[in-house]
């Protein structure tokens, strides 16, 4: 019933909700160019990182995910409550964010290159003293090494729940050797090439991690909401409750946060996907090229 109502809503009004459903989340742009020439294409046209970020829904859980995940890095959210503006203009870095992600995704080899140039040029300012008294600086391989650990789990997680599709285990393998391409460009040393080397990856930070007080407040920020109007704030919720539920027990409880079973299996994500897949009528996942 709503797969029928929506395609048959008039493609003018279609297009002004995929506006606001891009502007709610910080996508006040329209994306980057997309190269499909697989001789000048960043990325594989044909391969799953263009499948798994072209879903704005899971990807939007997916983000929510790994931000939630890398709150847990007590220098990582240092250089964030530090230097970032997530706190007076969280849509801005969001934006940010999306643009990155979207240029190496679906960009030329130039662009993507500028892109990530652009983003360890930032990095150089970013740099100051943990609550610890350890000093961090945003550019260390190995506290990069954690961003994309984070990231990678949780966009392949959040896709993997929500998404348009489910990828097979040897999907996953690939999207996770894709993304270390990515890695190594931003300097890191090693990156994961598989699952099982990526969930191998997380666990050896897990000595290293514990939720600053910075930390705290940046999960308390990004729980209680950063978008308006009360539809909005109810699918905020959603996508919140979602993204926590990707997490596993003991990244959960070092996060503070109560794991509520029940709720999130007969009531969350099932009201979750309907809203993914209504969103999606509205703005279509990205096709890979076959």
């Amino acid at each position: 019933m709503t797969t029928r109502w929506v395609n048959d809503v008039p493609a003018r009004l279609r297009r002004r909700v995929n506006g606001r459903i891009r502007g709610a989340v910080g996508l006040t742009r329209d994306p980057p160019p997309r190269c499909d020439d697989p001789l000048e294409a960043y990325f594989a046209v044909d391969g799953v990182a263009r499948l798994v970020h072209g879903d704005l829904s899971s990807m939007i859980i997916g983000g929510l995910g790994s931000l939630f995940l890398q709150m847990l890095h007590p220098h990582t959210m240092a250089g964030v409550a530090q230097h970032s503006r997530y706190r007076t203009d969280p849509l801005g870095r969001l934006l940010q964010t999306a643009n990155f992600i979207g240029t190496t995704t679906y960009g030329p080899r130039p662009a993507a290159h500028a892109a990530i140039q652009r983003v360890l040029s930032v990095h150089q300012a970013v740099r100051g003293v943990a609550d610890d008294g350890v000093a961090y600086y945003a550019n260390d391989p190995h506290l990069l090494a954690w961003v994309h650990a984070a990231e990678t789990s949780m966009f392949l997680a959040g896709y993997q729940r929500f998404g348009r599709s489910h990828l097979s285990s040897d999907e996953a393998d690939r999207y996770v050797d894709e993304m270390a391409t990515l890695a190594r460009d931003l300097g890191i040393v090693g990156p994961p090439t598989s699952v099982t080397e990526l969930n191998e990856a997380i666990e050896r930070f897990r000595p290293e991690l514990r939720l600053s007080s910075d930390g705290v407040e940046a999960r308390d920020f990004v729980a209680h909401g950063v978008v308006e109007g009360a539809h909005q704030r109810l699918a905020y919720r959603l996508f919140v409750r979602s993204a926590l539920g990707l997490l596993t027990p003991w990244q959960l409880k070092m996060l503070g946060v109560r794991r509520r079973r029940v709720a999130d299996r007969w009531l969350v994500r099932p009201a979750t996907s309907l809203l993914c897949s209504a969103m999606r009528r509205f703005v279509p996942p990205t096709r890979r090229v076959r």
